[in-house]
This record gives C-alpha cells, sequence and structure tokens, in this order.
C-alpha cells in the first residue's frame, strides 16, 4: 500500500484497534449451554430446546452449543456442606463433587444459559429444582446477601405445559428467578402451552382431556413454538457475537 493510500486509509477510519479487537473477540468460540430438566428424549421440552440449539448455531460457526439431560445424570441437590462459604476459600462454584460437578464448572465459563422444563404439579421438575440449588447456592453470600455468578450470561427459561395460556397453574421457576436475574442478567422466557402429553390418548386413562382439541391446538401453535425457540436460540447467540442483522 503507498504512502497516501495508508493515509486515506486511516483518515477513513480503516483500523480502528477497538474494531480490530472487537472482530477479534467475535473469532472466538462462544459456549451456550442448554439444561434440559425434561425425562422424555424426544419429546416436548427436548424438541422446543433443539430448535434452540439450531437456532444459536445458526447464528455463526464461532457459536458452540452444548445440550445436557439432567435425567442422565446421577446427583444430588444442594448437600449443605457450606464447603462454597469456607473462609478464604468461599467459591461460587459448588464444591460437592458427583456428576453434576462438571456441568456447573461449564456452565461458570460459559457466554449463555438455556434452561428447559415441562411443568409438573405447577413447578418445574424435581431434576431441575435440584440442579438450581446446585447452581444457585453458592452464588449467595451470606455476609452482605449479594447473589453473584463468576460471570453474568444472556439467559432463556423454557417452560412446556398441559395448561393454557388462561388456565394453568404454573409458578415457573419460583423463587430462583430471582436468584438467576441477579447473578446473570434479567433473562428471556419462552412457554410453549397445552402441549401434547401423549402420542395415542386412547391408550390412556385421560377421559378429562379432548385429544381432538389438543390436537387442533397443537396444529395450530406447535410449529410457531418450535419457530419461536429458533429464533430465541439465534437471538442469543446474536447477542453473544454482537451482531446486529
Amino acid at each position: 500500500m503507498s504512502l497516501l493510500y495508508a493515509v486515506i486509509f486511516l483518515l477513513a477510519g480503516g483500523f480502528r484497534p477497538s474494531r480490530f479487537l472487537k472482530l477479534k473477540q467475535n473469532n472466538q468460540m462462544k459456549k451456550i449451554v442448554i439444561i434440559d430438566g425434561g425425562p422424555r428424549k424426544t419429546f416436548n421440552t427436548a424438541s422446543i430446546l433443539e430448535k434452540i440449539a439450531e437456532g444459536a448455531a445458526s447464528a455463526g460457526s464461532n457459536i458452540e452449543v452444548k445440550t445436557v439431560r439432567l435425567y442422565s445424570l446421577d446427583y444430588k441437590g444442594c448437600m449443605s456442606c457450606m464447603a462454597c462459604k469456607i473462609k478464604d476459600r468461599a467459591s461460587n462454584i459448588c464444591k460437592f463433587k458427583d456428576a453434576l460437578t462438571p456441568v456447573l464448572e461449564e456452565i461458570a465459563e460459559a457466554d449463555g444459559l438455556v434452561l428447559g422444563s415441562p411443568i409438573y404439579f405447577g413447578d418445574v421438575t424435581g431434576q431441575m429444582r435440584t440442579f438450581l440449588e446446585r447452581l444457585a447456592f453458592p452464588w449467595l453470600s451470606y455476609n452482605d446477601y449479594s447473589i453473584t455468578a463468576a460471570k453474568r450470561m444472556p439467559v432463556l427459561l423454557v417452560e412446556t405445559m398441559n395448561g393454557t395460556p388462561e388456565r394453568n397453574n404454573s409458578n415457573g421457576y419460583g423463587s430462583m428467578e430471582h436468584c438467576i436475574a441477579q447473578a446473570l442478567g434479567e433473562p428471556e422466557r419462552l412457554t410453549a402451552y397445552n402441549t401434547y402429553q401423549v402420542k395415542d390418548y386412547s391408550r390412556y386413562e385421560l377421559a378429562g382431556f379432548s385429544e381432538e382439541a389438543k390436537r387442533q391446538y397443537r396444529d395450530n401453535h406447535w410449529e410457531q413454538d418450535l419457530q419461536q425457540a429458533y429464533d430465541a436460540g439465534r437471538r442469543m447467540a446474536e447477542r453473544i457475537l454482537n451482531i446486529n442483522i
């Protein structure tokens, strides 16, 4: 490049250290961890989370998406061992060792987090609640009651339920939503209502439900639910990469 062209290039803002740093950061691999708190591998919650993963991956080759199925892990809830609160060795990552340990460590270094659960008796599954105990308790300081994670990141909370928008008893993620918002940032929410419970209603004692009505609702809404999931995944990835499309 001649001296004249170089001067014009620089005057036009062709090279800016901040822009170079941003491009370098965007070229680094970013990770989104998806936590599947549902028991069924291929049904409503799993399908929604799969679409979120597809949407996130579509944002760029430097987005890595990892899905963890809680029902496939052997782990416990908070053991009240207080190892995360020991003086001079306090940690915002659970210190109890079991199959959940590497998952919690991976989340601490991730760039985005998706939590998904069906709603049973108005709440997330027991596995999801148990996981959340282990995730959130180390964030809490008993010195000043602040709630601090290893790093902040975009969060998406997913619910699938048999209830309708007009009639349901969901408490969502309950008190854990406050912990998540304080530690990681205000989460986005995605809910799929009135989902199919089984593929063949004639095989089960489910006379309180109209299979025809459930099928009609699913036909009118399920593809939209999946598209919203895909869009939410892509939106999270773009936010992480600071892409404005």
